[in-house]
């Protein structure tokens, strides 16, 4: 089995300064990886601000032999993502991987729920997950080269009680990197998404503490790394990763039923054949919009 290396590449890890982040960045240094431990420092919520945690990780990885530069500034404004990748380059004049990691928790119930906690959290995760891939984007296209893993969340896959801002939240990232793939593509740019099953601070709000032991950050870590590498060659997947659980999750589409138009359709038509409008037997995946709606013309008489 050849070793996946990452010799002469340059990473940049959001919230890479505990938890999963650090994993991350710590793997893909252990293998020649030049990183860029980005954290803001701040508390679980996102308040607060601090050099501590990005330190550090950086320390770790010199000391393990490795090489590595903290960055404090925040994902959630285009500034701070801008400045990010700012320092990938300033440091070591290029990037080729970029992992959005960092997150912040505000989970309340829907009717509890301010407009604040909501705000919040779609800054740190959608809009800090954007702003810096497009703050990368212009260089990895200029190298014809990139890999961007970011983090979703079985809260936005599945759903989970007390997180409508945080499930919204990766669920926007989802279709992010949907459309990333495609803009990609002839770029050699992979834009992927992680759905970690794994103990931090923030899954340690909403999981009890012995399965918060069992699921340790660096189970996830292999599969991000991976799909950081020049071995991947996927994009527009969704990893599920675990404890020792590696998967895809996707969104599939069932046959459904075609009904014609042009003889009208009524909600009698559609309450008649509820049963097989709701039915995933024979559900396929599409590789994007144009490709799903061409199959919904294809079954359309249109003369």
């Amino acid at each position: 089995m050849s070793e996946v290396r990452f010799d002469d590449r340059v990473a940049v890890v959001t919230g890479a300064g505990g938890g999963l982040g650090r994993e991350y960045a710590l793997l893909l240094a252990s293998r020649g990886c030049k990183v860029v431990i980005n954290d803001l420092g701040g508390a679980m919520d996102g308040t607060g601000a601090g050099t501590t945690a990005a330190e550090r990780v950086v320390q770790e990885i010199k000391d393990a032999g490795g090489e590595a530069v903290p960055n404090y500034d925040s994902v959630a404004d285009w500034e701070g993502a801008s400045n990010i990748i700012k320092t990938a380059i300033d440091a070591y004049g290029k990037i080729d991987i970029l992992v959005n990691n960092a997150g912040i928790l505000r989970d309340k119930s829907f009717l509890k729920m301010e407009m604040e906690d909501y705000d919040k959290v779609i800054a740190v995760h959608l809009n800090g997950t954007f702003f810096c891939s497009k703050a990368a984007w212009p260089y990895l296209r200029d190298n014809n080269y990139g890999r961007i893993v970011s983090a979703a969340s079985a809260a936005g896959v599945y759903g989970n009680f007390g997180q409508a801002n945080y499930g919204a939240a990766k669920m926007g990232i989802v279709g992010l990197m949907h459309v990333l793939k495609q803009e990609g593509a002839k770029y050699n740019i992979m834009a992927n998404v992680i759905v970690p099953i794994a103990g931090t601070r923030m899954t340690a709000t909403v999981l009890p503490p012995n399965i918060v032991e069992l699921l340790k950050p660096e189970y996830v870590a292999p599969m991000v790394a991976w799909a950081c590498s020049e071995n991947n060659t996927f994009s527009g997947y969704t990893f599920v990763a675990g404890a020792g659980y590696f998967s895809r999750t996707a969104f599939m589409e069932g046959p459904g039923v075609f009904l014609d138009p042009a003889q009208g359709i009524t909600l009698e038509m559609i309450d008649e054949n509820i049963n097989k409008i709701t039915s995933l037997e024979g559900a396929q995946t599409f590789g994007g919009a144009t490709e799903q709606t061409g199959f919904a013309l294809s079954k359309l008489n249109l003369g």
